[in-house]
């Protein structure tokens, strides 16, 4: 194990979100993943893609990686993304009289709610379907497809922001802000890794499983969750866009009202209403309302009477 931090120190990350703890001496691979209760191929195909080596998605242990994707989401919005918001706010005047530094934290802070809302989908939808499905259940109302088609990285927008703060922020001399720029380019590195794990290692697994089922011939249903997952998966799909519009309708408002309020062309917004309607399943005014309501998107009380 000594052997593999030395040759690439990023490894460390990568033990971490196994659970596996530092001073393990001059103890074997296996050793330590045994004395963690790691699996062993789970670990090493792991190592190997963060590693730029040959991989295998068809060793993997589903369990065992959704532990560890756990594990880096925890990482991620409860230690890292709050702890570079702290040394942002040292690095950059924050106190209101800069308004560059306020957009800069505003974006930042706007970057980490839709990694939040990101990692939360893993967690509460897409892990909670593998683990149904290692214990031999599909379900109608979602595939690994489905949420493939749509995964996108989630570390370009802090190259953005690095590269905002290089071109427009004033440094002179700054040590705070040059360390807060390569953590950063770290964390952006990290998240852009952990992304292709996911789509590279998770992702394949998951097809292998859903069908190995499928060809068993003994395909148990579960639709349970059917609801669930349907309602999460429309509201993801929407553009935050056609989220505006919802609540536009919701509150009586006319194509061009809603064009106007939203500087956007009466085209546009029945485009939009199309898609909207298309992507939703919905095609009455009372069916947007109610879908509202139940996503959240606006208060009873806002509603048009």
């Amino acid at each position: 194990m000594r052997n593999l931090v030395k040759a690439n120190s990023s490894l460390i990350l990568v033990m971490g979100r196994f659970g596996i703890s530092l001073g393990f001496g001059d103890k074997s691979v296996r050793e330590i993943c045994r004395l963690h209760n790691v699996n062993e191929d789970t670990f090493l195909e792991v190592v190997n893609f963060v590693s730029g080596k040959t991989y295998n998605f068809e060793s993997i242990s589903l369990p065992s990686l959704i532990g560890y994707l756990k594990k880096a989401h925890e990482y991620y919005l409860d230690f890292n993304l709050p702890n570079l918001r702290r040394k942002l706010i040292e690095a950059i005047d924050c106190s209101g009289k800069d308004e560059l530094a306020m957009l800069i934290l505003r974006y930042y802070d706007e970057y980490v709610a839709e990694v939040q809302k990101h990692m939360e989908y893993e967690n509460d939808i897409v892990f909670s379907y593998v683990e149904n499905l290692s214990e031999g259940f599909l379900n109608r109302g979602f595939s690994i497809s489905a949420f493939a088609g749509k995964h996108t990285p989630i570390g370009y927008k802090l190259k953005e922001l690095k590269d905002i703060i290089i071109s427009y922020y004033p440094e002179k001399n700054n040590y705070l802000l040059n360390h807060v720029l390569l953590e950063i380019i770290l964390c952006e590195q990290d998240l852009t890794s952990h992304c292709f794990i996911e789509d590279k290692l998770f992702v394949p697994a998951v097809r292998l499983v859903e069908q190995r089922l499928k060809n068993g011939g003994k395909v148990v249903y579960t639709d349970e969750l059917d609801n669930e997952f349907i309602e999460k998966e429309r509201s993801e799909i929407l553009t935050e866009r056609e989220k505006d519009i919802i609540v536009c309708i919701t509150k009586g408002m006319s194509n061009k009202e809603i064009a106007d309020y939203l500087f956007l062309s009466v085209h546009t917004v029945t485009t939009h209403r199309r898609n909207i309607s298309n992507k939703l399943e919905i095609h009455t005014t009372a069916g947007l309302i109610i879908y509202a309501i139940t996503n959240k998107l606006v208060n009873i009380e806002d509603i048009q009477k």
